[in-house]
């Protein structure tokens, strides 16, 4: 699986940016606009919904719980300072996705005891993409944590974020995580369209 969590730059703002990567065949994409007010967001978000209602793509909010249902949207992906999981839980219902941001094992153990059904662990190198870091965690951090919680029966699918390239795929593939989410690789290459296929080829091929 490919989510694309949404970013902007010279090219591409975050309408435009979902559009070329919905075009390469991603169907999960992550409104993500930090800093921006609520306003702004329902704004972005009543299109970004419209092109993912059209291709039939997850339309995920980044952080803002309340917002949900006023777009729509499929879920929400909640960061390590955002709205816990189950409170999450308790207001969006059954229905809806949830997602949580993990960089350790003992994360994971509590978004999955908490409801979420997916998690977002990384960062796997450093990114401009993201401000306040969590500790990177290579290829080894993934080994290790996915290690552990096949060890000890937790089977969410585990998504890998945070600076990864093409290059990175096949490696990150191998250590069991259920997908690759991308930002800045997708929006920054020549084609965003074609490089999200090459990137769904790489997952595709090497996802066991």
């Amino acid at each position: 699986m490919l989510q694309f969590i949404t970013h902007h730059n010279d090219r591409f703002d975050y309408l435009t940016g979902t559009q070329a990567v919905l075009e390469g065949g991603c169907r999960w994409v992550q409104l993500r606009m930090k800093g921006a007010t609520d306003e702004e967001v329902l704004r972005t978000g009543r299109d970004v919904a419209v092109c993912c209602r059209a291709c039939g793509a997850t339309f995920i909010l980044d952080d803002r719980v309340a917002l949900v249902g006023l777009l729509g949207a499929d879920g929400v992906h909640l960061g390590k300072n955002d709205m816990p999981v189950a409170e999450a839980r308790r207001i969006l219902g059954p229905g809806r996705i949830i997602g949580a941001t993990a960089n350790t094992f003992d994360d994971i153990a509590r978004a999955a005891a908490d409801g979420a059904d997916y998690i977002g662990l990384g960062p796997f190198r450093f990114t401009r993409t993201k401000s306040n870091l969590s500790p990177i965690l290579g290829l080894e951090g993934y080994r290790t944590i996915l290690d552990r919680c096949r060890r000890e029966g937790i089977t969410l699918p585990v998504v890998a974020i945070g600076g990864i390239t093409a290059a990175d795929i096949a490696d990150l593939c191998a250590t069991g995580i259920g997908g690759i989410a991308l930002s800045g690789a997708l929006l920054s290459a020549g084609s965003p369209a074609q490089e999200t296929r090459t990137i769904l080829e790489l997952i595709n091929k090497n996802q066991h």
